[in-house]
């Protein structure tokens, strides 16, 4: 024990004797451990924030609408999403209707240009169907009113984000202006409701030529039954082209960013580790050219009874030293860099623990690898040898 505690202590004399040589040689330990610190927090945040979003959306939403090889699809009925009610799990359904016309903000703009805003006609119980939330103003009101609501991405291109009911702004939807009654947050269960500007249903059918059909119904179902409702929903709409409506679960899109970001954290595990890897190459070049800096300190500890083990275990025991700093360093600043991230995010910062330890223990036993060949060095030169240079 008390060769292990000299060890100790000459190894830490040996790093601390030159601090400037020290920080360069952990610095690669430090890049290594922080690369691996963010490839794992990043990830684990982000599920996190997905994780909670799922629990709080819900996964009982289902998406119908008809699906075809040609440019012609079937039209759902008028009353499709009264059809879909009668379903005993549902609990609410909503439909929307594409109407093909375009939105400016002014009629001086380039029709041509519409930078991908979908004009939808929809009903106001669509909000709560898919759990959206009004980000500014208000959303459709029954009276049917010549109204109409963006969505987040198609608020941000027309350059209408805030809805001032003192100062009305209106927009030009096919040929008719309709007034903004309000702005949508991003729905993360109906993102295509983002790029569109929902128009209420009667003002559809009175200006803008909507014939009823919906090409879109939004449902809810209890969640034990969403499977179920998924498979009597196509028969339900269309008993004759019931294979021509395709039925989506909008929260196993949501989930499958698990897979994607398991993947990406893959590929940046492997860099961590090579990064780690190259930083053990460096403490080696450190501790070599160290023990042939220290020829004769070597060669007098052997000349007062130092053995070989205690010159092998002074040099290991450096070289984890220098290792152990860079891990902490990493560490930190990994930890910084995920917190940080996260909060720019607006996600819950998630600290992987075994994660983390399982890299601070790895950049130890790089350093001991890192410091062996050193060491032998070190242990092979005869006193009078190293005396003599």
């Amino acid at each position: 024990m008390r060769r292990l505690v000299d060890a100790i202590a000459l190894g830490w004399l040996g790093v601390t004797r030159r601090p400037g040589r020290a920080v360069m040689s952990a610095t690669g330990i430090a890049l290594g451990i922080a690369t691996l610190a963010l490839v794992t927090g990043i990830p684990a945040s982000g599920q996190a924030d997905l994780d909670r979003r799922l629990t709080a959306l819900g996964t009982d939403v289902l998406v119908a609408q008809a699906s075809s090889a040609t440019d012609d699809p079937p039209k759902l009925p008028v009353d499709a999403a009264a059809m879909v009610r009668r379903i005993g799990p549902v609990k609410d359904a909503s439909a929307v209707a594409n109407l093909g016309a375009r939105v400016l903000r002014t009629d001086l703009a380039d029709p041509n240009q519409t930078v991908g805003i979908v004009a939808l006609a929809a009903t106001p119980d669509l909000v709560e169907v898919v759990r959206g939330t009004v980000a500014s103003g208000t959303f459709l009101a029954p009276a049917g009113l010549p109204t109409v609501v963006l969505g987040s991405s198609a608020a941000e291109w027309l350059g209408i984000t805030h809805v001032d009911p003192t100062r009305p702004v209106r927009v030009l939807v096919g040929s008719t202006w309709l007034t903004v009654v309000g702005v949508l947050a991003p729905t993360p269960l109906a993102p295509e409701l983002d790029q569109a500007a929902l128009v209420d249903w009667s003002t559809a059918q009175a200006s803008l030529g909507l014939d009823g059909h919906p090409t879109v119904v939004y449902l809810r179902a209890e969640e034990s039954q969403v499977e179920a409702v998924s498979a009597v929903l196509p028969a339900t709409l269309e008993p004759e082209l019931a294979g021509m409506i395709s039925v989506s679960r909008p929260s196993d899109a949501l989930a499958a960013k698990r897979a994607t970001q398991g993947t990406f954290s893959a590929l940046f595990l492997g860099l961590a580790a090579v990064a780690l890897v190259v930083g053990g190459i460096g403490v080696a070049n450190t501790m070599i050219v160290s023990v042939m800096e220290r020829r004769r300190e070597i060669g007098m500890r052997q000349a007062l009874g130092a053995t070989r083990l205690d010159i092998r275990l002074q040099f290991v025991t450096e070289a984890i030293a220098l290792s152990t700093l860079g891990g902490a360093a990493g560490l930190l600043l990994g930890c910084l860099g995920t917190a940080g991230f996260a909060a720019l995010q607006g996600w819950p910062p998630v600290i992987p623990v075994v994660a983390m330890a399982g890299g601070f223990v790895g950049a130890m036993a790089i350093g001991a690898l890192a410091g062996l060949y050193p060491a032998m060095l070190a242990a092979r030169l005869s006193p009078t040898e190293a005396l003599r240079t």
